[in-house]
């Protein structure tokens, strides 16, 4: 069969391996579906012309950057282990490249990697660890009845919170999407996760993300599964509540009487409110395939990181087909109130200063039923849809 360009495009896009090439400056030229899928890019747009130095996937760049200098002198290398950095998180990974010829030059490099980092810390045996959902539990659901005999519970579950891990998450997706089986998909991110760890450590980190993982299966039980996206990042994949009214109740209750997106978490050296900011769309309704699917609810959940975190945006389609992402950015809370600190001090009297910015104050905190904690850890207010 001739090597046409559809077929080594689906060759490519159908590998569970994360597929790249780059040029003979170490740039982006081209990858694959899956990854773009594990680092959550709706786009390769975003890292063409880019080495992975200027994308900070990795904490120590070097040993990367050596590497495949002596991939381009010629030398392939096979399962090569190291670490790189998603969503916040980092993760281990065995890659293997070789060099790309045109004739006898070499003008390039291939690579391909896989993420081990479920399997290190099974061999770790976790003490942290807890299992959320039984064998029982995931055989209500087609696709893990076909496949629960042949591989083993501990490979589907992420090994901390006990939900459903990042490749286990993705492939259920991937599953109701092919059998066109509507459903609602979410990413949940947790607020100032990174200053949890820094103030408490990373045992109180552990513990807010089991904490809420628990409480999300829970809540849940029956109708969706939750996993685990990668750092402060879950997912929730809800087959119950589709429409935009009953989405809008789900997450009333979730943000609510629930107790699980707001609730305060104790640790041996202190303690923490935690909130969480969530974004959703569906299948079929908001979108029919995965990659808007997903650049959907991560846009979503941007916006709702831009109104102040610690609440839900739903996607509708009338509201937000034509919001972009960089104008949000551009005209974000946190801009607004840096322009408006900055018209007060340019005013003399007080007077001048109260009138001129009271309707900046009025346009910029224009989130109606807006949920904020207080200094002595209560809440005000009511949850932004």
């Amino acid at each position: 069969m001739e090597m046409t360009v559809d077929l080594f495009d689906s060759i490519i896009n159908t590998s569970q391996d994360c597929v790249f090439w780059k040029d003979k400056n170490r740039r982006f030229l081209g990858v694959n579906q899956a990854f773009l899928d594990f680092y959550g890019f709706e786009s390769e747009d975003v890292l063409l012309g880019k080495n992975d130095e200027e994308m900070g996937w990795h904490s120590d760049p070097e040993p990367f950057k050596q590497d495949e200098l002596r991939v381009l002198a010629g030398k392939s290398t096979y399962k090569v282990q190291g670490k790189c950095i998603i969503r916040g998180e980092e993760r281990d990974i065995i890659a293997s490249k070789r060099p790309l010829y045109n004739g006898d030059e070499i003008v390039g490099l291939v690579g391909s990697f896989v993420d081990i980092t479920d399997v290190i810390r099974r061999k770790e045996k976790n003490d942290g660890s807890q299992v959320l959902y039984t064998i029982d539990k995931l055989r209500k659901y087609s696709f893990f009845d076909k496949i629960i005999d042949e591989i083993s519970l501990e490979e589907i579950l992420d090994p901390l919170t006990g939900i459903l891990s990042r490749a286990y998450s993705m492939k259920f997706v991937h599953s109701l999407i092919a059998e066109k089986i509507p459903f609602t998909f979410t990413i949940i991110d947790l607020d100032n996760f990174k200053f949890i760890n820094d103030t408490y450590g990373h045992t109180a980190g552990d513990k807010v993300l089991a904490s809420i993982s628990k409480s999300l299966a829970e809540f849940t039980d029956g109708f969706a599964l939750a996993g685990r996206f990668g750092g402060d990042e879950l997912l929730l994949i809800d087959l119950k509540n589709i429409t935009t009214n009953e989405k809008s109740a789900f997450f009333e209750n979730l943000y609510g009487k629930s107790n699980t997106l707001r609730k305060e978490i104790f640790f041996e050296n202190g303690a923490a409110f935690v909130t969480g900011t969530s974004g959703c769309a569906s299948f079929p309704k908001d979108s029919d395939n995965f990659s808007d699917l997903f650049g959907l609810i991560d846009k979503m959940l941007y916006l709702g990181k831009n109104l102040g975190r610690n609440c839900y945006k739903v996607y509708e389609e009338e509201k937000h087909k034509y919001v972009e992402i960089r104008k949000i950015a551009k005209n974000g809370i946190f801009k607004n109130m840096y322009k408006l600190r900055t018209d007060i001090e340019s005013e003399t009297g007080f007077e001048n200063k109260l009138s001129k910015v009271m309707p900046q104050i009025s346009e910029i905190l224009k989130v109606p039923d807006f949920y904020y904690v207080t200094s002595d850890g209560k809440m005000r207010g009511k949850p932004q849809p």
